[in-house]
């Protein structure tokens, strides 16, 4: 169960649903929106290009976030497959959202980086069934730009509604069924990545 921490689990890394060349990110959008882009594959017009896209590959801090798909404009709920070259070129072209000393030096250098950079990271605690916080991080990663744009027009190999996966591993969850609720999670699994990868990324 993916909700479970271990003792030998990094405080820092990223676990996703991946195959050989894809991974699932999760997002949450009003349902003009996400039923349109779960119909066609791709996301529609009224989507927008101008604002920062947050992609997650944890589901359940999606559902933390969204609240199991309750939460006003995150009504419908989406698995985004994307190729793998897209996230880590996402992930390569990244920078922290919060500044480290030791990776960016001072204050206005890493400023002048989080500007630049068409992508950003952060690491919030990954959340458990209850939505109580685990002593491990789950990445987020907000895309805007050029990375918005790679993301809607070459990264995306396919878009489904799990809106009601989300509202029945949510009934599980009120009824106290936690182990009938954690059968039905994603398989999220450590995604490889070479260690430069995430190396500026670790905070």
């Amino acid at each position: 169960m993916n909700d479970q921490p271990t003792a030998q689990r990094p405080r820092f890394e990223v676990r996703a649903h991946h195959t050989e060349s894809t991974v699932t990110v999760y997002q949450a959008y009003r349902p003009q929106i996400g039923h349109a882009a779960a119909r066609d594959g791709r996301f529609p017009s009224s989507w927008s290009r101008e604002r920062m896209t947050w992609i997650k590959p944890s589901f359940l801090w999606m559902m933390y976030r969204c609240g199991w798909g309750t939460k006003k404009d995150q009504e419908t709920v989406l698995a985004v497959e994307i190729s793998r070259e897209g996230f880590v070129w996402a992930l390569r072209h990244a920078c922290l959202s919060h500044h480290v000393p030791v990776l960016h030096g001072d204050e206005a250098g890493w400023k002048r980086q989080l500007r630049q950079a068409p992508a950003r990271v952060q690491w919030d605690p990954e959340r458990d069934l209850r939505f109580d916080p685990l002593p491990y991080r789950s990445l987020q990663l907000g895309l805007a730009g050029e990375a918005a744009a790679r993301y809607a027009d070459e990264w995306i190999v396919g878009i489904e509604d799990i809106t009601p996966l989300a509202t029945e591993i949510h009934a599980r969850v009120r009824a106290g069924e936690l182990d009938k609720a954690a059968a039905l999670l994603p398989d999220e699994r450590p995604y490889p990545l070479d260690a430069d990868v995430l190396a500026h990324l670790r905070a």
